[in-house]
């Protein structure tokens, strides 16, 4: 045969296997598949990060793509049809064989030395960031990206992280403040964030008895407003039989980065983690308020958790990561000063 031959130039499909061409646009799949696991336009844009303009025009797309309608419109939910609602899981099984085919891809990459971390900021500075060098010195040849995003903080109580929120993001591992609850994905305890009252030294002399709190500003990281679970100020007053003036004022910080800075410059009372903040109090910019008292800590519902896609654990570097993380989180609490009352 001559290479110009038809028969070289059409390949040959076997029975079973998949025709890519004859697919409609991924993009628009997992739209649809969002929607339908979601029951909303609403709740798959959340999902998704996008607008629900943006869902409902990519499922219209794929409607008029297959010619089937795929879900009946009602004013806040959408219901599957009959057809979509067949067709739906095998759609579903057909994501997470991609998913892991991606991560087969990426568990091969040229460069195995190279993890991609996220973490809520405070987390990522002040917890993290002074640990690596040890990482380091026992891996040499790693290199660690680290990404610093409140994304990292859970904003529904036991709400799953999808795989697919890893495999959009190129995200190896992420380091995740909440309820620990991630079905889809591996997931190991660091520490339970607990909180005390926290101020410069020289705000001391005006916090002789634990109502003090309520005349000196309370100062409150927006990032625990993230998580459905209450824990703050409110919550605090509450524990120490305190009654809660109406309204509560507080200064609002986007992170706790901006809320640190602020009490250690003498601003107010911040409930922060003796945890997070260990270079402070031993560089004597931060002490624990009321530590005649003795005050318990509020415990709140939250932990910082390891979570990775299980697939992650088969390159040497995340396991690696994740062993390392675990040593320094048990050392961490062995020696945490200060102790909490």
């Amino acid at each position: 045969m001559k290479p110009s031959d038809p028969l070289l130039a059409t390949p040959v499909r076997r029975s079973g296997e998949a025709d890519a061409s004859r697919l409609p646009p991924l993009i628009a799949l997992s739209y649809f598949e969002a929607a339908a696991r979601s029951g909303s336009f609403s709740e798959a844009a959340k999902l998704l990060h996008v607008s629900p303009a943006a869902v409902s025009h990519q499922v219209k797309a794929l409607e008029s793509i297959l010619g089937v309608p795929l879900f009946v419109r009602h004013h806040r939910k959408v219901v599957l049809t009959r057809a979509a609602e067949l067709a739906l899981p095998r759609l579903q099984e057909g994501f997470a064989a991609l998913a892991d085919a991606v991560e087969q891809l990426r568990a091969h990459r040229d460069d195995e030395s190279i993890i991609t971390v996220c973490a809520e900021p405070l987390l990522a500075t002040k917890w993290l960031v002074p640990r690596l060098h040890r990482f380091y010195a026992a891996f040499p040849d790693a290199e660690v990206r680290l990404q610093a995003s409140l994304g990292s903080v859970d904003s529904v109580v036991g709400g799953p992280v999808p795989l697919a929120s890893f495999q959009r993001s190129g995200i190896d591992v992420s380091l995740r403040l909440g309820f620990g609850i991630h079905p889809e994905l591996h997931v190991s305890p660091m520490f339970p964030l607990v909180l005390v009252p926290m101020c410069a030294p020289a705000l001391l002399p005006r916090l002789s008895m634990p109502t003090d709190v309520l005349r000196v500003p309370l100062l409150c990281d927006s990032t625990h407003l993230r998580s459905p679970a209450r824990f703050g100020w409110a919550e605090w007053l509450e524990q120490h039989g305190i009654a809660r003036p109406t309204p509560l004022r507080e200064q609002r910080f986007g992170n706790g980065l901006l809320a640190l800075e602020a009490a250690a410059s003498g601003h107010g009372v911040w409930l922060a983690s003796p945890e997070l903040t260990v270079a402070e109090q031993e560089a004597g910019k931060l002490c624990i308020a009321f530590p005649q008292a003795e005050l318990p800590a509020l415990r709140t519902p939250v932990a910082y958790h390891l979570t990775c896609p299980p697939a992650a654990l088969d390159r040497p570097i995340v396991r690696a990561f994740r062993d390392w993380l675990e040593l320094e989180t048990a050392a961490a609490g062995a020696v945490s000063p200060p102790p909490i009352p």
